[in-house]
Formats: C-alpha cells, structure tokens, sequence
C-alpha cells in the first residue's frame, strides 16, 4: 500500500444500475471545494439538503468538525476500528496518517463504502469471494488491537468497508440457506446476501455480541424496525453479532446519511436531543410515520438503557426516487453515555430521563396520545424478557443481574 496525493475525488453514485455522475471533490491549501455535477442537478435528488444543497457553483467549508469535509461524504469515511486499520497499514508503509487527507481517505473508500456513493480514484483493496473463518478473523483483529499482525492490515481493510464505531467489524456475504461465509464484495454470488459482524474489541466482555443479540430480539419485541440478526457461534465466548444489512438489498444499493452527517453534529460529544431527530425526521420524510419510528427508538434506548445513542447512530435512507424514510435500528446494546449519562438528551435531560419526558417528546411531535403510551408499554414488556433471553444466549450472571438493575431503574 503506498500513498500517492489525490487533488481532486469524483463521486458518483449507484442505486445498483451502474454509477453515475455527482459531483467533484477538490482540495487547495487544504480547503476542501465541491461542486454538483449538471446532469445531477437535473435529477433534482438532494443527497445532504440541510448541508450540501443542490445547486451550481463551487462550494465551500470551512467548519473543521470532519477536517472541512462535507458531512454527506463524510459518512463515507470509517473511524474508529476501520480508521485504525487504515492508518496501522500506512504506518506500516512509512506514511504518517497526518499525510493522509480527507480526500485520500475517500479514494480509499472507494466503491465499497456504505450506502450508494463511491469515489475515484477508487484506491480500496480488492477481495476476492472466498470463504472466511470468523474465529480466524476475530483473532487477527485482537492482534491488530494489540498492535501485532500487520501482515493482515489488507485483509481486514477489505472486510471493513467503510463501518464506524470502535468494535471490529468485517462485511460479509452470507448464505442463509448453507451457512456459507464469504468476502462480502459489492457484488455477491446467487444465494448471498450482504451481512455485518462484530467482534470484541478490548474494553468488551467474552459476551458483547450475546448481550447485543438479545437486545435485537427486545428491540424487534418492541415493535423497532429492525434487520434480521444472528449469533454465531465462536470458540471463545458467547458469540459473534452478526446482522444483515439495511444499505444493501442483493444489488440495489440505497443512499445512507447519518444524523451527524445530516446535521454536521459530532458524534463524539453530547450534541444531540430526541426533539432535534423527531424534527429531522418530518423535515426528510414528511411523515408521521416515520416520526412514530423515530419515537420509538427514542423510547427503546431510555428505557433500555443504551446511552451510547450518538449522532452516528441514526441514519436515514434515501432511494432512486428521492424518497427518505428512517433506516432500520442499529447499534442496539446496554452501554453508558458519557458520564454515565444518555447522549443524546430528552428535552434537555440527559442524567435521568424517563417516562414522563418521552411522553411530553411524543406529544410535542403531535403523536396520539393513545400511541404514546401503547409505545412505551410495548416497550416495558418488551424489556421484561432480558433475564431469561440472556439466559438462554450465554450472557454471564453478573451482567444478567447488572443489565436487569439498570433496566428496572429506567423504567421506574
């Protein structure tokens, strides 16, 4: 892997009939411009419309929230594990990851990001559609963590697409019918479809993705939009969290931006209230609806105690058409937010919210009353199943009682 500067990046994007063209990226003096492309325009689909709206000319940004990278774009990028591995490879070649700029990172993305856009140059690894050994891949990616094992930087790199988050995490193609693994490439053979694995990272317990994947069964219990998730089994610990992904349907190929793209919110601080999402929610879809969903998820993560709600961890789906709706939920497990508070706020509660303001939330965003309240009941009886799901899934007994004392106190 070496480093040769990119200027300019030309993004395109594929619903799954081939790319076409959107824009162009370029840098100067380490300001980033961007321009549509004309018979983009003319399509009249806006990708980012709070932040990169659809119009002539040069555009310009100036805030260094992503190193002056339009929040549509990047999205694009991985961080936390799919950063680390880019930069460990760099290290390995001589480069400093500080030569790197947004738009070298973007050519390394490529065609395998998430969602529909892709950049040339398309700089990303190839991989090839062999079969995969999840145990292997979860110890190379412990080494890595470690600071060992940079023979296989590439292979990782491959498997990670463009994914956030700090836990390892590899795109997969997986046959439901067979139980076939493989590199899970844009394009997958008859029978495949595109899933996403976790592994342990180094602050997780021996049964992270159990606790994750009985999460997944509460959330789908309590009414979430949810794609379907698996736990598979490994030789170490309770299992690998795997669950398919909502970017992908075989070859069609959505548009997916982050509430932090979206809204140029960082997802590393508290920057964020449900009111803001419900808002955003109405703006994209102009759908109650999808404001319900919004809602919901909001009531699962209160009374669930999943604190770790950042900005990253909202996204919504825009398809050929232009429509938005809401992606299916993610990223759902018990976790504390900074200071052991929710990230993102209820009306400005972060430390204790509860019952009371979801219900205010709800109202605010002219939802039923009825509604209301059948959400958070479906959701309370939802979470009554933790102790015996997590029982029957190989999460130890210190954090089935751990989990289930939080839980009870969010839902006083």
């Amino acid at each position: 892997m070496s480093l040769t500067p990119v200027n300019t990046v030309n993004v395109g994007i594929d619903f799954g009939h081939g790319p076409s063209p959107v824009g162009r990226l370029a840098i100067r003096e380490r300001k980033i411009y961007f321009e549509y492309d004309r018979s983009f325009i003319a399509r009249s689909l806006e990708l980012s419309p709070l932040r990169l709206p659809l119009q002539p000319g040069l555009q310009s940004f100036d805030a260094m929230l992503f190193e002056r990278l339009p929040g549509a774009f990047n999205d694009s990028l991985p961080d936390g594990w799919g950063r680390l591995l880019l930069d460990r490879a760099m290290r390995a070649e001589g480069i400093l990851p500080e030569q790197l700029s947004p738009l070298d990172r973007l050519a390394h993305v490529g065609s395998a990001g998430m969602g529909a856009l892709i950049y040339e140059p398309d700089k990303g690894p190839e991989a090839a559609g062999e079969a995969i050994d999840l145990d292997l891949l979860a110890g190379q990616a412990q080494a890595v963590l470690e600071g060992q094992a940079d023979e296989v930087l590439a292979e990782l790199i491959a498997l990670n697409g463009s994914s956030a988050g700090a836990r390892p995490k590899a795109m997969i193609g997986c046959n439901p019918a067979t139980g076939a693994m493989i590199h899970g490439g844009i394009d997958l053979p008859d029978g495949f479809e595109h899933w996403l694995v976790k592994f342990q990272n180094a602050q997780d317990g021996p049964d992270a993705g159990a606790i994750e994947y009985v999460y997944a069964q509460m959330a789908k219990s309590a009414g979430l939009d949810m794609m379907e998730a698996h736990l598979f089994p490994a030789q170490k610990g309770a299992g690998f969290f795997a669950t398919r992904r909502f970017d992908r349907d075989g070859r069609k190929r959505l548009h997916a931006h982050t509430a932090s793209g979206l809204l140029h919110a960082d997802h590393r601080t508290p920057s964020l209230d449900y009111e803001d999402l419900m808002a955003l929610t109405m703006r994209l879809t102009r759908d109650i609806r999808e404001a319900e969903k919004m809602f919901r998820l909001a009531a699962f993560n209160v009374l669930a105690h999943n604190r770790d709600d950042h900005a990253k961890n909202f996204t919504f789906l825009m398809d050929e058409g232009g429509n938005w709706r809401l992606s299916p939920a993610y990223d759902l497990t018990f976790s504390a937010g900074p200071g052991g508070e929710q990230t993102t706020m209820v009306l400005g509660e972060g430390k204790a919210p509860g019952t009371e303001h979801l219900m205010k939330l709800g109202l605010d965003a002219d939802l039923p009353l009825i509604r209301i309240q059948e959400i958070i009941a479906q959701t309370r009886d939802a979470l009554v199943q933790w102790s015996a799901l997590a029982s029957a899934h190989g999460v130890r007994p210190a954090n089935i009682k751990l989990i289930e004392s939080r839980i009870s106190s969010s839902n006083k």
